[in-house]
C-alpha cells in the first residue's frame, strides 16, 4: 500500500502568428486506433496511512504545486512525493522499489484529482486514495516529464518512449511525426517529450528533447527549431501568460517571448544574464517569474527585470522550480532546499518555516 509517513516541520483566440514562422506543416497526427491495454478490474491501489517520521523534504524538489484544496505538494528527485496540508508534513511511500523516484510533474483535472508524473509512472490521488499506473496497465513508458490537461479534460503525458493520452479509461499512443534536426546533442531519446502544454486556443505544444517544440492543431503538426527562429533546439520550458504572451526557456539560448506582432530573443538581446532557463511562472498579478541556473530568479512586471539571488535571500542561485500560491507567495525550490518570498524577504524554509505564519 502507499502510505502517508508524518515528517517534522523542517521544511504551471487564434494561434499566436509568430514573428518566426513556422516553415514545416506536417500529416495529419497518428493516434494508433486500438488503446493501450489497462486493467480496469485490478487497479493498484493505495490508502492514506498515517506514521510518524522525523524528517525533511529534501534538497532537490523538482517541482512545486498547490491544488485547489490548498495543500503543497514537493516533488523530489530521489525522495519521493511530499505534501504540506497546512498542518502536518507527510510522505507517500510505495511499496516495493519506489523510495528514490523522481516526481516531475504534477497537474490536477476538474474534479480535484491530482495526478503525478513520475520516473516510476503515473500516479493518480482523488483524495483518499492513491492509483498508480505504469507500463502493465498500458502506459507507453514509465519515465515520465509532461502532464498536461487539455480543455476537453484528457489527460496528455510527455515520456521518454514518446506521447500517449489518458481519457479515463485508456492510454491511446500519439505519435509525434519523426523530423530529426542537425547537431541534436545530449538527449534522453529521439521520441521523448518534456514538457507539454494546451494554448488558450486548443494548440497542443510538444517539447521534443534536443528537436526544439512541435505543435498540433486539428489533424495538423508544426515544427520550431533554431532553422525557424527558436534561439535553441534544447527546450527545457514553455508558458502562455495571462496575455497571450509565449514564453520559451531554454539550455542553452536563454529565455524568448513571442507575442502576435513581435518575437523578443531577451536574452541575446542582453535584458537578462545565463542560459539554462528552466521554469517560467505567472504570479496573481501577472509578473513573470523565471529561473536561471547559476544566476538566480527574475521577476518580470512588463517593463524591468528584477534579479534575486543568494544576497536576496536565495539558498542557492540554482532554482529548479517556482510556484505562486493562494496567498500571494512565491515559492523557489533550489539545490539547497526550498525558499520562500512574501513580497519583502526571502527566507528558507527548511529552516525558519515562514508558511505556518
Amino acid at each position: 500500500m502507499i502510505e502517508w509517513t508524518r515528517m517534522k516541520k523542517t521544511f504551471q483566440s487564434a494561434m499566436i502568428c509568430f514573428v518566426l514562422v513556422f516553415h514545416v506543416a506536417l500529416s495529419s497526427a497518428q493516434v494508433s486506433e486500438q488503446p493501450l491495454i489497462f486493467d480496469h478490474q485490478k487497479p493498484t491501489l493505495f490508502p492514506k496511512i498515517h506514521s510518524n517520521l522525523n524528517g525533511m523534504v529534501g534538497e532537490f524538489v523538482r517541482t512545486l504545486y498547490q491544488d485547489k484544496a490548498g495543500n503543497y505538494w514537493f516533488g523530489t528527485n530521489d525522495n519521493g512525493l511530499i505534501r504540506y496540508n497546512g498542518r502536518v508534513l507527510e510522505k507517500v511511500v510505495i511499496p516495493g522499489d519506489h523510495d528514490w523516484m523522481a516526481v516531475r510533474e504534477i497537474v490536477e483535472d476538474q474534479s480535484g484529482n491530482v495526478w503525478f508524473g513520475t520516473s516510476d509512472g503515473l500516479i493518480k490521488y482523488d483524495g483518499n486514495t492513491f492509483n498508480l499506473l505504469s507500463e502493465k496497465d498500458g502506459l507507453i513508458n514509465n519515465e515520465i516529464w509532461g502532464l498536461c490537461f487539455d480543455k476537453g479534460g484528457k489527460l496528455w503525458i510527455g515520456t521518454v518512449g514518446g506521447v500517449c493520452v489518458f481519457d479515463g479509461k485508456d492510454f491511446l499512443k500519439f505519435d509525434l511525426p519523426e523530423i530529426e534536426v542537425k547537431d541534436r546533442g545530449y538527449m534522453l531519446g529521439p521520441k521523448c517529450v518534456k514538457r507539454i502544454m494546451e494554448q488558450e486556443d486548443g494548440t497542443i505544444w510538444f517539447v521534443n528533447d534536443g528537436n526544439g517544440i512541435f505543435t498540433y492543431k486539428n489533424g495538423d503538426f508544426n515544427h520550431l527549431t533554431s532553422a525557424n527562429g527558436l534561439i535553441d533546439n534544447h527546450v527545457a520550458d514553455m508558458y502562455e501568460d495571462s496575455r497571450g504572451n509565449i514564453w520559451i526557456g531554454t539550455y542553452y539560448g536563454g529565455i524568448s517571448k513571442y507575442d502576435a506582432s513581435s518575437t523578443v530573443h531577451l536574452t541575446k538581446e542582453g535584458k537578462v544574464k545565463g542560459q539554462e532557463v528552466y521554469n517560467i511562472q505567472e504570479d496573481g498579478k501577472g509578473n513573470i517569474w523565471f529561473s536561471v541556473e547559476g544566476v538566480g530568479v527574475y521577476r518580470h512586471d512588463g517593463k524591468t527585470f528584477q534579479l534575486f539571488t543568494t544576497a536576496d535571500g536565495l539558498t542557492n542561485n540554482g532554482v529548479q522550480s517556482i510556484l505562486a500560491d493562494n496567498k500571494g507567495q512565491i515559492w523557489f525550490s533550489t539545490w539547497q532546499g526550498i525558499c520562500i518570498y512574501d513580497g519583502q524577504k526571502i527566507q528558507n524554509a527548511n529552516i525558519r518555516e515562514p508558511w505556518t505564519n
